[in-house]
């Protein structure tokens, strides 16, 4: 089974197995992940599980729908590469993938 490595803002990394075909919000609130809450359950509201995707990763991620480019609009630290990861689908091709997370979220 692959995983997915979330790093916090301060540099503290925390391994999550990967569930291929639930988001990548799901994953990391299953496995206490700090730093991505969720609030809206995933629901594209909130920006509370903002991640930054390693630019290796961002072909492998999709692209971003109309209502999350505004959620992110609305979240401080936005980056390039920055998603929802609630609307980021896991799959198995993401073995290995690094997220960071912003520091507003810790």
């Amino acid at each position: 089974m692959g995983k997915i490595t979330f790093i916090s803002h301060d540099g503290e990394s925390h391994e999550a197995p990967i569930a291929e075909g639930q988001s990548l919000m799901q994953i990391a609130t299953s496995n206490g992940i700090p730093g991505i809450d969720g609030d809206c359950g995933g629901e594209c509201a909130c920006g509370t599980c903002h991640v930054i995707v390693d630019s290796d990763w961002v072909s492998k991620v999709g692209k971003q729908g109309e209502d999350e480019e505004e959620m992110l609009d609305l979240t401080p630290e936005r980056e390039t590469t920055s998603r929802l990861s609630c609307q980021i689908k896991v799959s198995e091709e993401m073995d290995g993938m690094t997220v960071h997370l912003p520091e507003y979220q810790m």
